[in-house]
């Protein structure tokens, strides 16, 4: 097996992050898991009561600024290679997966992540609604639907995955989540190894107390903006 060419086959991806040699952390409780996931499903319903009202709205603003859909689903990669669509709101130009090669110089992240502060992409409408978080508003389904959590690594496409190092790929022994420590410790003001190691850390010391702390520090994380991009 190559590289990280795990997607779909969970023995596939067991035998790769067992090259690391060891894997961060003891198997978390399983009354912890029943209540992550009780957390999850109660969180899920109330963030789309409370931010239902803002849908009409958002989908004017980007319908007013440019034709296409109004969502966007990516295939991500989940717990332990599982690919699945993740949801977002549309906020880059309806071609944006065919000009990213032509934007590979201005690429600004380290490793296997693209990132670009002023992506010639990213709508004005689309702007705000990153820099709000707004656009991450429709995952609360996939926490619903259980390919994601409240609190976990974001989950990323699987060209970036597959250049993982078996370290790096034990981010995924962990649903991938809506907020995690990498969003509420500066986000793209990180590089990609400062990224992998904040995942690490936290399927290392995942837990109640971890969650909650991480759950804490995300809105204040989210008004002010840093790394929001």
């Amino acid at each position: 097996m190559g590289r990280a060419n795990f997607y779909g086959d969970e023995a596939g991806f067991e035998e790769f992050i067992s090259r690391e040699g060891s894997v961060p952390g003891l198997p978390a409780a399983l009354l912890y898991h029943v209540i992550k996931r009780v957390v999850d499903v109660v969180g899920a319903v109330g963030g789309l009561l409370l931010l239902l009202p803002l849908f009409p709205f958002i989908v004017l603003l980007i319908k007013l600024e440019t034709s296409g859909p109004i969502f966007f689903v990516q295939e991500r990669v989940g717990f332990r290679g599982r690919l699945f669509g993740c949801y977002k709101f549309r906020s880059m130009c309806v071609d944006a997966e065919a000009r990213k090669n032509d934007l590979q110089h201005l690429n600004e992240a380290s490793g296997a992540a693209f990132k670009i502060q002023d992506d010639p992409r990213i709508t004005g409408v689309g702007r705000f609604l990153r820099r709000s978080s707004l656009d991450e508003f429709p995952q609360l389904f996939n926490i619903l639907k259980g390919d994601m959590s409240i609190i976990g690594p974001r989950p990323q496409i699987p060209s970036e995955v597959k250049e993982y190092t078996p370290a790096q790929a034990q981010r995924l022994l962990v649903k991938p989540g809506l907020t995690c420590l990498w969003q509420v410790s500066g986000r793209s003001q990180l590089d990609f190894e400062e990224w992998m190691e904040l995942d690490r850390k936290y399927v290392a010391q995942r837990g109640l107390r971890a969650d909650l702390m991480i759950l804490a520090r995300t809105l204040p994380a989210v008004i002010e903006r840093k790394g929001a991009y």
